[in-house]
């Protein structure tokens, strides 16, 4: 089981050394939910979610969401 930080609108995984990644398995785990969501809480996208990901059956569970640092978007 891994806890990772999922960028919710390009559906990319934060890596160790601060990229964005599409593959799953180059994401950085974190050890609890929360250790996750103050992490991203810092990082600068508009919305997050922490997911749990099982690699052994390839499924994924929301455990949070929230905003990060980047301002918000102005729609006209």
């Amino acid at each position: 089981m891994n806890i990772l930080i999922e960028n919710a609108e390009t559906l990319e995984y934060l890596t160790t050394g601060g990229q964005w990644t599409k593959n799953v398995a180059e994401g950085k785990t974190f050890a609890a939910r929360a250790a996750a969501f103050d992490v991203a809480r810092l990082e600068l996208i508009h919305k997050f979610n922490v997911v749990c990901y099982i690699p052994q059956t390839k499924q994924f569970i929301n455990l949070d969401h929230g905003r990060g640092k980047a301002p918000a978007s102005v729609t006209g």
